[in-house]
């Protein structure tokens, strides 16, 4: 009896006992159809001081050795056997974090991706089309297909599953604008509103301007004008401009010039965030036809071309 008793009692103890009782977190990656008795092993090959055989038969003994879940995880200072196995049960997963900044394009999209921390590379080797294949959207450019926000992941997951939940989410926020859209706009599907909302993100340099921006869009669309935004074109140029948005850029014809050709670009130009979203289906109402960076974030708005000449005068010439 007393042997059994003292037994209990080595046991109590030694599931309160730290497996990790150093400064260093320990790492623990578990594929998916590792066996209980082989997590346990890796465990204490990751570094948890521990027979093998005795953690093995703790997790035996719990009941819970089957539900033990795959994943990467941490092993922190202080972690006994019972909170490593409740981790291990409810996959607590060491998460990292990935974000899409609002108005990047995707060759921003791809050079972060390379960057990111533990992510497997798998669209790194596809092209374009290829990659838009594989998410599900042949024949569908990925320009302003993904929604910016953080996205969480675990160690060696795939970039295409971040970019398949970005796809997924801006799926869904263009649809919530759309819905929400004012009356009467010149835009004739979501995907419109997408390429004007990815001209709204690029030309806003304060949020208070946006739907005032996106005003201005809708007005020239409206009135059969050229948007003539500079964002649009620089995009066309694509890795060719130097930073430097010259007037022979400004005539030079591509598909996103939008001084030489009529009504939007053929796609969007960057990742638009909720806000451009909604400035573009709930633009302000205004008569203004133009506008003009005041040099502080702002943008003058003008009703008519002298008013514009002048402003651009006394905000880009200091005349």
């Amino acid at each position: 009896m007393l042997v059994l008793l003292a037994l209990g009692a080595a046991s109590v103890w030694w599931l309160q006992q730290p497996l990790n009782p150093g400064p260093e977190t320990l790492e623990l990656a578990i594929e998916p159809g590792t066996t209980p008795r082989e997590v346990a092993r890796l465990a204490v090959a990751a570094g948890a001081r521990s027979d093998a055989r005795l953690l093995y038969a703790w997790f035996r003994l719990s009941g819970q050795d089957r539900l033990i879940k795959a994943g990467n995880y941490e092993i922190p200072p202080g972690t006994t056997p019972r909170s490593l196995l409740q981790k291990l049960v409810r996959g607590e997963e060491t998460l990292l974090a990935f974000t899409l900044v609002e108005g990047w394009n995707f060759r921003q999209v791809r050079a972060a991706l390379a960057r990111a921390e533990q992510l497997k590379p798998d669209a790194a080797s596809l092209s374009d089309e290829a990659l838009m294949a594989q998410l599900g959207r042949p024949g569908v450019a990925p320009e302003g297909r993904f929604f910016p926000d953080t996205y969480t992941y675990a160690k060696g997951s795939s970039d295409l599953a971040i970019l398949r939940r970005a796809l997924h989410a801006m799926d869904r926020q263009l649809a919530a604008a759309w819905a929400l859209r004012a009356p009467d706009l010149p835009l004739r599907s979501p995907d419109e509103a997408l390429i004007l909302a990815s001209l709204v993100e690029k030309e806003t340099g304060l949020a208070a301007d946006r739907a005032r921006i996106a005003g201005v869009f809708i007005n020239r669309l409206r009135a059969g004008m050229l948007l003539q935004t500079d964002p649009s074109v620089i995009y066309g140029l694509g890795t060719t401009f130097d930073g430097n948005l010259r007037r022979r850029d400004l005539l030079a014809d591509t598909p996103w010039n939008t001084y030489t050709r009529p009504g939007l670009p053929p796609t969007p130009i960057a990742m638009p965030g909720k806000a451009a979203l909604l400035a573009a289906v709930q633009p302000e109402r205004t008569r203004a036809l133009y506008f003009v960076a005041r040099g502080d974030g702002s943008s003058e708005f003008s009703e008519s071309l002298d008013a514009h000449a002048r402003a651009v005068r006394r905000f880009q010439r200091g005349q």
